[in-house]
Parts: structure tokens; sequence; C-alpha cells
């Protein structure tokens, strides 16, 4: 074992879109080891998502495997789980069978259907109960979806649904407990954040029966003891769980107002923690970020839907799929030279809130080039994220610390032109595995050992070079290139 005699761990289970992984955490907050294993996703139709649920399972598993490789005398004293979010599982209680795929958080067949279905009176009442609104982002049109084609023939009795994190809980605890946490089950419009339980009138709106949810429990609650998983011994308690969002916002330290996160995945998520629940703000809506000690912690979060999956669209394009060659590219031309991308494959998400928006690549010229592309698809996660960040200062406090995470960080170009665009510094956390590091910060917290943790992790910090008044020249370009996206033309039997 790399750090010398046994000694208690937490083994922290990090279940993402596209990975699964694994990682160990002594009380003091260092990584030991870890491990990782691909999901998979697939659109077998147009705007469909989709993951195999027990693909997502064996995931988790081989990741642990990979984790604990190293180190066999592990002492594992609890299991803490960090999970994607809003996605959707459905299965049999009676025999644990899957009725089908999990529906993936970037999924929008349902987008006519919370368009047409849903009136005005509901979405009202959706906003005021969750704080978010109605969108085919969110897990309730997905459960509904689920029922109506999915669980036909199977009685309802012994339908459950849940998000990732409940699907997994019921692995880990070999059936024995149907529980989701706080955090997860605000993010499926079912959820009353003041309440902090399953709302009646928001189960009535997309017609999801309360027998087949999970119980919503706080993040802290504990959530069973683990049985039947291979390498980790039976009984072994599942301390925390915590939505990946959420858990590196925690992970990161920003527990306070003017304090706030980006994780780079497939798409971003930006959060600010805040004073207190408000529904009034639409653009960024306050989600709840966790419940520890019975007491809520509430965020403004904006969602991006395509950054990684933008620098992977791009590489596909440019580079035979090797995003390491699309940033290369990118590097090697000081700007985009004009050219703007917006990636709005799936309509657009937080602050705009278009699904019907399209992508656009615009301002070519004879004299662009591959790299130029490339760098526009760089410079275009920045956007996104600077118009979250724009909302939640106007709305909120303004932010004295933004932090940063996931995959595309690894890239001085990205988080560089980040901070040029913000117009503020930029630390990125040294720990790649951040919400796996909130989580376990959580069970360790709840085995009274946070003492012993440090306040403030080392992190790679980015200056903003940029002058003002070109930052300020380049965000107004974007945002006209964001209008036109959000364009669409009469056809002719439209025309008076």
């Amino acid at each position: 074992m790399p750090r010398g005699s046994p000694e208690q761990l937490i083994l922290a289970i990090d279940q993402g879109t596209t990975n699964s992984k694994a990682a160990l955490f002594s009380a003091d907050g260092q990584l030991v080891s870890g491990g990782s294993a691909a999901v998979g996703i697939s659109s077998p139709r147009p705007g469909w998502v989709e993951q195999d649920p027990e693909r997502i399972w064996s995931s988790v598993l081989e990741a642990v495997a990979g984790c604990l490789a190293g180190t066999p005398d592990a002492q594992i004293t609890g299991v803490a789980l960090s999970t994607q979010r809003e996605s959707v599982v459905g299965w049999q209680a009676s025999t644990g069978t899957p009725l089908g795929p999990v529906i993936g958080w970037q999924d929008r067949r349902t987008t006519d259907w919370c368009s047409q279905t849903i009136d005005d009176q509901g979405r009202k009442l959706v906003h005021a109960r969750s704080g978010l609104r109605v969108d085919p982002m969110f897990s309730a049109p997905k459960m509904r979806w689920l029922l109506d084609h999915l669980a036909t023939g199977v009685s309802i009795e012994d339908v459950r649904l849940g998000t990732v994190d409940s699907w997994l809980i019921w692995r880990l605890t070999g059936g024995a407990e149907h529980l989701s946490e706080a955090g997860n089950a605000s993010r499926t419009l079912l959820y009353d954040v003041a309440e902090l339980d399953w709302s009646k009138d928001l189960l009535d709106v997309f017609g999801i029966p309360i027998t087949a949810l999970p119980a919503a429990v706080a993040s802290d609650h504990g959530f069973g003891m683990t049985s039947g998983v291979p390498l980790v011994p039976d009984g072994t308690p599942i301390l925390a769980v915590l939505a990946d969002s959420h858990a590196a916002l925690l992970g990161h330290g920003c527990t306070e107002v003017g304090q706030a996160k980006a994780t780079y995945g497939t798409g971003t998520s930006v959060m600010a923690p805040v004073a207190e629940q408000s529904a009034s703000e639409e653009r960024v809506p306050t989600t709840l970020a966790w419940v520890i000690d019975r007491s809520p912690t509430y965020a403004l979060e904006g969602n991006i839907l395509s950054s990684g999956a933008t620098l992977a669209w791009a590489a596909d394009l440019l580079t035979e799929g090797r995003v390491g060659e699309l940033i290369g590219l990118a590097e090697t031309v000081a700007d985009s030279g004009g050219v703007t991308l917006v990636p709005a494959f799936s309509g657009l998400g937080a602050p705009h809130w278009d699904r019907d928006a399209h992508a656009l690549i615009s301002g070519m010229s004879p004299a662009t080039t591959r790299a130029h592309i490339a760098r526009a698809a760089v410079d275009s996660i920045s956007h996104q994220i600077c118009d979250i960040v724009d909302v939640i200062e106007e709305s909120s406090a303004s932010l004295q610390l933004f932090r940063a995470d996931g995959g595309a960080t690894a890239s001085a170009l990205v988080v560089q032109t980040q901070a040029d665009l913000l117009g503020r510094n930029v630390e990125v956390s040294e720990t790649a595995e951040v919400s796996a590091l909130g989580a376990a910060k959580l069970a360790w917290r709840s085995l009274g050992r946070e003492s012993s943790w440090p306040t403030r992790s080392r992190a790679r910090v980015y200056v903003p070079i940029m002058d003002s008044s070109e930052r300020r020249r380049r965000r107004e370009r974007w945002a006209g290139e964001i209008s036109r996206t959000r364009f669409i033309p009469r056809s002719d039997d439209q025309a008076e």
C-alpha cells in the first residue's frame, strides 16, 4: 500500500456520464488510489440519449476493482457516492431487472410533451415548488415517458423509478434500500425544495405515482449497508451521497456567497451558493445543493448542455476524434480569426433555455483555417460560462472566488481563455476527482473527522491577460451570435 500500513479509508464512487470512477481518501483528504471505467452512451434516434443501467453498475464495479488493486490491505470505513443527475432509471422491485435503458440527462425526446402537456399553471407551480423550469433535461418528463412506453405490462406496485443515485444505492445494498439523496431529488421537478420532500402537487402535474419513487433523504442521512459488492465487505455503511456537481461544489470548499465553481464535463455546471432559497430567477435557477445536519444549502446553478461534448464534436470533425490534438491545433493561432461557434446541438441551456435554438458557425472567410474553428470551439465553452456568471452576479453577489474542475481544465488554453473572458482569476483544483473528494469529505464529516480536512487545497491559478476592451468586443459578438441561433425564419405558409 503506497501510504504504508493499513489505515481507515473512504471509498468514494463517482458515477458520471461517460465514466465511473472510484477513489480512496484518507481522513486528512489525501487521495490514496483511484480507478475508472468507461460507461458508453448511445443515441438510437436524433435527440435521444441512452445508457445501459447494467453497464453503469458493472462500470462501477470495474472502477472499484481498479482502485483497490494497488491497495489490497485497505480498510474501507465507509462508502461515499457522487452521481450524474437528472438521468432516469426504471426497474422491477421483484427482480431488480431494468425496464429499459437509462434515459440520459441530455435526452430531449420529451421536448414536445413538455411544451404541449404542461399548462401555464403547471409551469408556475413547478417553478414555485422546485425552483426549476419545465425542461426535458430534468427527470420528471423522462419518468412519465418511461411509464408510458417501458413499464407497460408491469404492475405499478412493482415499478421502481429513480435517478442514478437510487439505482446504485439499490444495487450496493442488494435491493434493501430504495432511497434518493435530497440534492438529486431536487433535480427531478417533483421535489419541494422548501419542504424538503416530494410534492404531491408536482407528482400530480406529471402523473408520477409516489409508490414508485424512493424515499428522499438528507445527504448525510445514511444509505444502508453494502451487500454482495465484490471486494467491499458486506455491512460497510454508505455514509454520504451527493449529486456530482453538488459534490464538486463541496469538494472545492465553495460554501459561501461570492464563491462559485464550474465543472467541465460533457456539459458544464456552474454553481454559486446563495443566502436563501428563491424561485424568482428562472434564467439561472436556485437549486438545493445538499442537506447536512437537517439544514439545507441552496445555490444558483446554470447548466450548459454542450462543453466537453463540443470539443469531442470538433475533434471528430478536425482531428479524427483526438481531443488533445484539437487543443494543440487551437493553440497554434492567437484567436479564432473572427469565427464563432455556438454549440446549440440540443438547443441552449442556461441562461437562455431555448431548445429550438440551432448550432451555427459564423464569421468564416477565405483566411479561416481548421485551427480557427478549433479555437472557436474552445472559446464557446468559456462564453457559455460567462453568460451564466453574468446572471449569477446580477441576481446574487459579485464573485470573489471562481474555481474549476473537470477534464477540460487539464488544458491551459481552456482555463486561460476562461480567465480572460471572465476578467477574473480562475483556480483549478490540484485534485482531478473533485466530485469524489466532496463526497468523501461529507462521509468523513458524518464520522466526526472533518476537523482534520485541509481548509484550502493547492490550485493552479490563471490570471486574465486580455484587456477589457477586447473582452467586451468578444462578448458582444458572442451575444449577437446567440441571437442568431434563436432566429427561426418563417415558412411561406406562415406568411400573411
